[in-house]
């Protein structure tokens, strides 16, 4: 069974991890696409679609399986066994959230971890319980017909599951308390959050250069095609052609039907025309000198791995910043799944003073 298919199905039930162990990161802001994606790391929401796949491939590290039912905490009269504990790390550690190392000090910081975000997910759970939503029953089992139809058939679920070490009585009471903590913190904590027009223009103000779209050139080219292994003779009749070319475009000949009577590219068929790119995205040679162009202009001609190139600028676009209005939905859910993970950090923080633990290992 693949292991990434195998740790999402996992990673659906556990969702409420994440409800510790991160607050107070900060998140780095690199572009307008990283808005919508790191607010996915910060809200813990039912609503929110999980990932189909992981974001990075599972670090190549031996995780800890174990089918002991062995109490490793007890959080008030619920006990936490090994097996849960041992599945939680195996998750932080396909998340890349802890590394559990080689030695018994390190492994021993690793079951730590895990347990505490463990015992944070008990906490709520039970506060959770008090008010579960209406059709928890109909929630439990829609989420679970959605994890059977990740799968091929009914064999490839129970591989999965004999893979992650569960039973399918395990998953229901995992997603039934994925589904309780996350309607909990939706109801009771996401939904007294209120970000102001001042923070949304603040994060907007200090991030801006950082979302700022890259310089676009928008260019056309006529290219005489010639193998780069081709002989010197071949090469220099190209370039002949091409400067050929360059001075009849110089003495006013139209581009786009230079472009269609002798390029080699299937661009020809626009006149040329290869529409808006950014940096990166062509060879460095051809990049180098569309880029130094001003619109209007024409380059000398530019040799590639693909033959010789005459380019001419027709538009260019400076980095600029996407408007307010464009980013603020996204920055309202990405300020507003910093505060929940606080919020909900420092409530469960306190449920933790007033509750008895006790750590067995």
């Amino acid at each position: 069974m693949n292991k990434r298919v195998t740790s999402c199905l996992l990673l659906t039930g556990f969702a409420f991890l994440l409800i510790s162990g991160c607050a107070g990161e900060n998140a780095t802001l690199k572009s307008e696409s990283t808005v919508p994606a790191v607010k996915e790391t910060v809200a813990v929401k039912e609503s929110d679609p999980k990932p189909s796949e992981p974001l990075r491939k599972d670090p190549p590290v031996e995780t800890v399986k174990s089918t002991t039912g062995d109490p490793a905490a007890k959080v008030g009269s619920t006990t936490i066994t090994r097996g849960e504990l041992d599945r939680a790390m195996n998750i932080l550690v396909a998340q890349n959230r802890i590394q559990p190392g080689t030695t018994p000090e390190s492994l021993k910081e690793a079951q730590k971890a895990a347990l505490d975000q463990l015992i944070f997910a008990e906490l709520i759970y039970q506060e959770g319980l008090r008010t579960p939503p209406a059709d928890l029953e109909k929630q439990i089992d829609f989420k679970m017909a959605q994890n059977k139809g990740k799968f091929g058939s009914p064999a490839q679920f129970e591989e999965a599951l004999k893979s992650s070490g569960v039973t399918e009585k395990d998953l229901i009471e995992i997603t039934r308390k994925d589904i309780v903590i996350s309607n909990y913190i939706e109801t009771k904590i996401a939904s007294t959050i209120k970000i102001s027009d001042e923070e949304i223009q603040n994060f907007y103000n200090e991030n801006r250069e950082r979302i700022s779209e890259e310089p676009q050139v928008k260019a056309s080219h006529i290219l005489i095609g010639v193998d780069s292994s081709a002989s010197a003779e071949i090469k220099a009749k190209a370039k002949e052609k091409a400067e050929a070319i360059l001075k009849e475009l110089k003495g006013g000949k139209d581009f786009a039907e230079a472009a269609k009577a002798d390029s080699t590219c299937p661009s020809k068929n626009q006149g040329g025309d290869l529409g808006f790119f950014g940096k990166g995205q062509m060879v460095p040679e051809f990049e180098q000198a569309a880029f130094a162009l001003k619109p209007g202009e024409l380059s000398s001609v530019v040799e590639t791995q693909f033959g010789y190139h005459i380019i001419k600028v027709t538009e260019k676009k400076e980095s600029e910043p996407p408007k307010l209005e464009e980013l603020k939905e996204k920055i309202t859910a990405f300020l507003k799944g910093q505060k929940t993970q606080k919020a909900v950090y420092e409530y469960v923080t306190n449920l933790k003073k007033g509750a008895k633990i006790e750590i067995l290992l």
